[in-house]
C-alpha cells in the first residue's frame, strides 16, 4: 500500500497550492489560448456506454500495458520532472469562458502508464492528442521535437474559476485522486478501488486507464468526469460529479465487473499518513511535535453509534475490521487543526482536509476496515480505510455502488454527543510514588455543547472495557481548556504478550452516554522495554 515517491510528489503539489498567492482569487481566465488537437473521430458516448465497455473488458483476460516510453522520459529524476510545467493556454476549455479548466500531467518519473483523455460534449466523446507544445520542459532535458506525437498523458488536474492558479482536484497514478477544501491544501488521497489491502500477498492497484471530461454548462459549479478502471481482478466504470467549495463534494457512481472472486475488495478507499502524534510517540524523532495528514478514523454506524478510532504508527502491520450493517458514513479526519501542535510552516498539517464517505443507499452487511502500516517518516502513505462488503464479489457479476466524498476541514455529519478532541498516552502510575510494575496511562479529552451544560459536580462516569489487562486509576473530571471533560486511566498488562489490546471508552451520566465511543488499539512493549522510569 505504501507509495512514498508518489506521495512526495503530491505533497509538493499541495505545498505549491498552499503558497500560491491569494491575490489571484477572482481573476479571469487567460484570453490567449491554443486549440487542442483531436485524435481520431468523435464517437457517441455516455455513462451507460462506459459501463458496457467495462463489462466487455471484464469478459476478456486482463492485458497489462506493454508499451514503452522513450528512455529520456523514463530516466527523468525528481528535479527534472518537477521543472516541467503545463502551459495554461493549452488548458481544456480555456477558450470556453466556463468555470472549469483541465490541465494535463506529463508522463515520466513514477508515472509511466499513459491514460487516454477525452472531452465529452453533446453526447460525443473526442479523444485529445498529446502535443509537446502543451508543456514547458524547463530543465528536464526533454526537447519537444524529440518526443513521439502519441506519447500520451499521466493524468489531469482541475481548476475552478475562483482561482486560475491553484487546482481543486488532481487525478494521477493508478486510481488515486485528491482534492482540496476551503483551505486550498492537499493532504490525504482517495482511490477508485482497493484490492487485497493489508493481506499477506502484494496489494493490487487498479488503474484508471481513460478519463472522459464532460464539458460543463456555462455558469455550472459542477463538472462531471467519467473514468474507466482496469486491473487483473476487475474492470469498472466511474462517474464523478465534482463541486468545489469550502467543502468540496464528489458524488460518485461506480459499476464494477470482477474477472474473478475478490477476497478483499475495498470500496471508497481513503489513503493517508500518520507518523506520530500526541497519542503515539514511537517514531517521534522529529523536531515537530506531530506529523500526520489524519489523526483518526470516524465511523457513524448503521445503529446510530459514533465511534472515534485514533490512528497509530504500529511496530507491525495492524488490520482491524469493524462489522456493520448499512453504515451511515466513515472517514479519515484531521480533527486537530491547531498550528502550534505541528509547527510546520511548509506543509501546514493543520490545514489538511478531512475526507468523509457518505453512502448514497444501503450498503448491507460488511465492515469498515482499517490498515495501519509502520512508517519511518512522513513520505509514506501508511493508513487506508475502506468499506468491505460481507459477500465477496464473483466473476461475471455487476456490483453497483454509489457514495459521496466530502473534502474539507470538517465532515458534513457530526456526533450529537460530545466528540473526542485529543488522546494522550504515557507511562502510568502515581506521581511521587515508586512504580512497582509497568502500566500505561491514557488521557482522553471530549468536548461538545452537551458537556458545557454539565455542572462541575455532575456524576460523570468513564465506561472502560479492555480485551485483556487490568484497568486502574480511573477518573473523569471537567477540563476548562476545551470546555469539556477528560477521562484518565491506566492499563496494566498481566502477561508478557505484545499482542494489541483493544480499549473501548465512553462517558455517561446515569445510564445515558454523553460522548461518542472512543476505540483504541494499544500495543504493549516487549517485557525488556517496559521501563518504570
Amino acid at each position: 500500500m505504501q507509495q512514498p515517491k508518489r506521495r512526495h510528489f503530491l505533497r509538493t503539489l499541495g505545498r505549491g497550492a498552499a503558497l500560491a498567492s491569494a491575490g489571484t482569487l477572482g481573476l479571469n481566465w487567460t484570453q490567449a489560448f491554443a486549440t487542442l488537437k483531436p485524435l481520431g473521430k468523435p464517437q457517441p458516448f455516455d455513462f451507460a456506454a462506459l459501463k458496457g465497455q467495462a463489462r466487455a473488458l471484464a469478459a476478456k483476460a486482463y492485458e497489462p500495458y506493454k508499451g514503452t516510453l522513450p528512455p529520456s522520459v523514463t530516466s527523468l529524476d525528481w528535479d527534472q520532472y518537477q521543472s516541467m510545467q503545463f502551459r495554461p493556454d493549452h488548458s481544456l476549455w480555456a477558450d470556453e469562458k466556463l468555470r472549469f479548466q483541465a490541465k494535463f500531467f506529463h508522463l515520466g518519473l513514477f508515472f509511466k502508464k499513459p491514460v487516454h483523455m477525452y472531452e465529452l460534449a453533446n453526447g460525443q466523446a473526442q479523444e485529445l492528442a498529446y502535443d509537446p507544445a502543451m508543456f514547458d520542459y524547463g530543465k528536464s532535458g526533454l526537447k519537444a521535437g524529440d518526443l513521439p506525437a502519441d506519447l500520451g498523458f499521466a493524468g489531469f488536474r482541475l481548476n475552478f474559476h475562483t482561482d486560475p492558479v491553484r487546482d481543486v482536484a488532481a487525478f494521477l497514478g493508478a486510481s488515486y485522486f485528491r482534492a482540496v477544501g476551503g483551505e486550498w491544501q492537499y493532504g490525504l488521497s482517495a482511490r477508485g478501488l482497493a484490492i487485497d489491502t493489508g493481506m499477506q500477498r502484494p496489494e493490487e492497484f487498479p488503474d484508471f486507464t481513460a478519463f472522459y471530461l464532460e464539458r460543463p454548462a456555462p455558469g455550472s459549479n459542477t463538472v462531471v468526469v467519467l473514468a474507466l478502471l482496469d486491473s487483473p481482478s476487475v474492470a469498472g466504470a466511474y462517474r464523478f460529479a465534482i463541486t468545489p467549495g469550502d467543502t468540496q463534494v464528489m458524488e460518485i457512481d461506480a459499476a464494477l465487473y470482477p474477472r474473478k472472486e475478490i477476497e478483499r475488495i475495498g470500496i471508497a478507499p481513503c489513503t493517508s499518513m500518520f507518523q506520530h502524534g500526541e497519542n503515539d510517540h514511537r517514531m517521534a524523532n522529529d523536531w515537530r511535535p506531530e506529523i500526520h495528514d489524519s489523526d483518526g478514523l470516524s465511523m457513524w454506524r448503521g445503529n446510530g453509534e459514533w465511534v472515534w478510532r485514533p490512528l497509530t504508527n504500529p511496530p507491525n502491520l495492524q488490520f482491524n475490521a469493524f462489522a456493520d450493517q448499512n453504515p451511515r458514513g466513515f472517514g479519515l479526519l484531521q480533527r486537530d487543526r491547531n498550528f502550534d501542535h505541528y509547527q510546520d510552516d511548509g506543509v501546514f498539517y493543520e490545514r489538511r482536509p478531512s475526507l468523509w464517505v457518505e453512502p448514497k443507499a444501503d450498503w448491507g452487511a460488511g465492515s469498515i476496515q482499517l490498515v495501519e502500516i509502520p512508517t519511518i517518516d512522513e513520505t509514506f502513505d501508511n493508513i487506508v480505510a475502506f468499506w468491505n462488503p460481507e459477500r465477496k464479489p464473483k466473476a461475471g457479476e455487476e456490483l453497483l455502488v454509489g457514495y459521496r466524498l466530502y473534502w474539507g476541514a470538517h465532515p458534513p455529519a457530526r456526533p450529537a454527543l460530545a466528540s473526542c478532541v485529543a488522546t494522550r498516552t504515557g507511562l502510568g502510575g502515581v506521581v511521587g510514588q515508586p512504580r512497582k510494575y509497568f502500566s500505561w496511562r491514557f488521557a482522553v479529552d471530549f468536548a461538545g455543547e452537551n458537556l458545557v451544560a454539565l455542572g462541575r459536580d455532575a456524576k460523570v462516569e468513564p465506561v472502560i472495557t479492555v480485551s485483556r489487562g487490568k484497568v486502574e486509576i480511573t477518573s473523569a473530571r471537567p477540563l476548562d481548556a476545551v470546555n469539556g471533560w477528560r477521562a484518565m486511566f491506566d492499563i496494566r498488562p498481566e502477561d508478557d504478550s505484545t499482542e494489541p489490546i483493544t480499549i473501548r471508552l465512553f462517558l455517561r451520566v446515569g445510564k445515558e452516554p454523553i460522548t461518542e465511543t472512543w476505540l483504541y488499539q494499544w500495543v504493549p512493549p516487549a517485557p525488556a522495554d517496559r521501563k518504570l522510569v
